[in-house]
């Protein structure tokens, strides 16, 4: 059985994500290292970009001990085929050849054929896309970002993730593969 986590909102709803370790494993550990250490609890939604995606995190949860990059699942893995980006998946984010983020996961609003073997596919929702479609129609405000031509626009009301939650079904996963170079970004500062 594949792991499940359940993003339970202050607002009493909920997003449950199987965890699709055989598609990508060390993607995987690496959010099951971080939402085992509570470091996703209490933490607003922070990028809404309507029609393409909303990014759970840009800062690594503002927690220093999930900043920290993990080689591309691909490069890691080359057996593995990627999997689509589209609604209802869970995707990593990344940084380019820097590394993708430790746990900086968003949900796609569209099909994005771009992101194939760049930003993998690590999850699908189970239960919860309403929520997600929902906070899609939240009143945004733009936010100045260190990276030009990036969009980012943060829910004037806080959108909070009260906990997350994880059934392992008595599995163990190990501490995430990391790069060797820690190369962060500017907007983990």
């Amino acid at each position: 059985m594949n792991p499940i986590a359940a993003l339970y909102m202050k607002n009493g709803k909920k997003i449950v994500i199987e965890l699709l370790p055989d598609a990508a494993p060390n993607t995987v550990n690496s959010f099951i290292y971080v939402a085992s250490r509570g470091l996703m609890d209490h933490h607003a939604i922070q990028r809404i970009v309507p029609g393409s995606w909303i990014d759970v995190s840009y800062t690594a949860f503002g927690k220093k001990e999930a900043q920290y990059l993990i080689p591309n699942e691909f490069e890691l893995h080359p057996e593995i085929t990627p999997l689509d980006s589209h609604p209802g998946a869970v995707c990593m984010g990344g940084y380019g050849a820097d590394g993708l983020a430790s746990c900086e996961f968003f949900f796609p609003l569209r099909d994005c054929p771009d992101h194939k073997g760049v930003y993998p596919v690590f999850g699908r929702v189970l239960e919860g896309m309403d929520e997600i479609y929902r906070l899609e129609k939240v009143k945004t405000i733009p936010v100045d970002f260190p990276i030009p031509g990036v969009e980012v626009n943060e829910p004037v009301e806080p959108e909070i993730i009260d906990r997350v939650e994880l059934e392992l079904h008595g599995q163990t996963y190990p501490e995430p593969i990391r790069m060797k170079e820690q190369k962060l970004p500017p907007c983990w500062k």
